[in-house]
């Protein structure tokens, strides 16, 4: 099968442990592209702190950021769809993470927000530094003009779990997921990754069964699923690897280059 359309998730799969791409895995990406192949970055950060990495490859083309939540254009940062969030909705939320101290973020396509970046300090601040994106201070909602289409929980493992599973038990009005160890996402109801490449996928063109995907997190199952061809990392949750069609390499041994050149340049 010849695949038009590559979508990769970043951390975790682009990139290895050390939040870095590889020159090898880089080159790779770079001659898919060169043979052809449309690459597009599908993942959980922002276009902000992804964008770059398509233009360190000479790409322009797309990214789907905040999990499916937005999808803009590299070369011109114009949304292409975004799935607005019910900013009241969000009350409830914000009100249990301040009560049981759980660090949040509210994000629009290009911004975010925290209570008091003023008081960032420690794992939450180095988390901000490694992704490349400083929050600014969360206004009113009527100062925000933009619409709000991510909220993230951050904090360690076990607390998030108890996250997970007390808001499991309500009535979501949102898609809740965890999009990394230590995180929960809520979005809009139907924003996800699959979603967001089944319409970037119509609007280029592309059939599923042109479409080839690589993910390593639960968040990235919607896509895999969606794709002709679904790729899991072998660093991947075992759940990620029953829903994908075929498993690589880890993203510390280069699996996005092997899974490339395997099914695309081979």
């Amino acid at each position: 099968m010849t695949y038009k359309l590559v979508a990769l998730d970043v951390d975790g799969t682009l990139l290895n442990d050390e939040h870095e791409m590889t020159e090898r895995t880089k080159n790779t990406v770079m001659e898919a592209a060169r043979q052809g192949i449309e690459i597009v970055l599908c993942t959980g950060r922002g276009p902000q702190n992804s964008i770059p990495f398509m233009e360190s490859m000479g790409l322009e083309g797309y990214v789907i950021s905040h999990n499916g939540a937005a999808t803009v254009e590299v070369a011109t940062r114009t949304i292409v769809h975004q799935f607005e969030m019910d900013r009241g909705g969000l009350t409830p939320f914000m009100e249990y993470c301040r009560e049981q101290g759980i660090h949040f973020d509210i994000n629009t396509a290009f911004e975010m927000y925290v209570d008091h970046v003023e008081a960032l300090a420690g794992p939450v601040r180095y988390m901000y530094e490694n992704f490349l994106m400083m929050p600014s201070n969360l206004p009113a909602w009527e100062a925000l003009a933009d619409p709000v289409v991510k909220f993230t929980a951050f904090g360690e493992s076990a607390d998030l779990d108890r996250v997970f599973e007390a808001w499991s038990k309500w009535t979501l009005p949102f898609n809740m997921l965890r999009s990394g160890e230590y995180f929960i996402d809520l979005m809009h109801q139907e924003a996800s990754k699959g979603n967001a490449l089944a319409q970037l996928a119509a609007k280029r063109g592309y059939k599923p069964e042109e479409v080839l995907a690589i993910g390593n997190y639960y968040n990235d199952i919607t896509m895999l699923t969606y794709a002709g061809m679904g790729i899991a990392m072998d660093n991947s949750p075992v759940e990620v690897k029953a829903a994908a069609d075929a498993i690589t390499a880890s993203n510390n041994e280069d699996g996005v280059h092997e899974a490339l050149v395997k099914y695309c340049l081979s």
